[in-house]
């Protein structure tokens, strides 16, 4: 959980290497157990935006969403988009009773437009 919440939006290969760094040997097959249990709790949350590995995050029970870079991957909090959660209201739900909305913002983080600009400057 330490290592989760001092690294937001963390791969699980991320997370093994920050638990090795405070506690020494561990198998990925106990952090993903860990990780499995944390989030069937309701400790921390598990998020996988299409086309990228799963990432696990402290910050929950607010259903809030995220921005993701499309070049570097970099990824952040973004509150509700609008209204109290879910966020969002479905045009037409099919007769779900709605509880939650994911969505991914998906562009270009300041450091690599940063970073496109110098070198198209150059």
């Amino acid at each position: 959980m330490r290592v989760v919440a001092t690294r937001p939006h963390a791969t699980a290969d991320e997370v093994a290497e920050g638990v090795r760094a405070e506690i020494g040997a561990i198998s990925k097959q106990a952090v993903y157990d860990a990780l499995a249990a944390l989030g069937d709790k309701g400790l921390i949350r598990r998020i996988q935006p299409a086309g990228s590995v799963a990432r696990y995050e402290g910050r929950v029970g607010d259903n809030h969403h995220h921005a993701i870079c499309r070049q570097c991957g970099k990824t952040v909090d973004v509150d509700c988009a609008t209204g109290a959660a879910p966020c969002l209201s479905a045009s037409d739900a099919a007769g779900f009773l709605i509880d939650e909305a994911e969505v991914i913002f998906w562009g270009t983080c300041p450091g690599c437009l940063s970073a496109r600009e110098a070198a198209a400057g150059s």
